[in-house]
């Protein structure tokens, strides 16, 4: 409410309505969310393979 107060006394545009980029926001959360997903699948599937590699190139005695 002083937000909007002190810009209709400067004669500037009113900050816009409390909730109004809520959606806006909700979306981006889970776009971010659908991002990380794909960026740790990855990061898992890249220490599996890397754990793999380790484990075929140096054979643990009695093995």
């Amino acid at each position: 409410m002083l937000d909007a107060y002190r810009a209709a006394r400067r004669g500037e545009a009113a900050p816009p309505a409390p909730g109004a980029g809520d959606l806006r926001a909700m979306r981006e959360v889970r776009q971010w969310r659908e991002f990380m997903a794909v960026v740790d699948e990855r990061a898992a599937a890249r220490r599996a393979r890397r754990a793999a590699l380790t484990r075929f190139l140096r054979p643990r005695a009695g093995a």
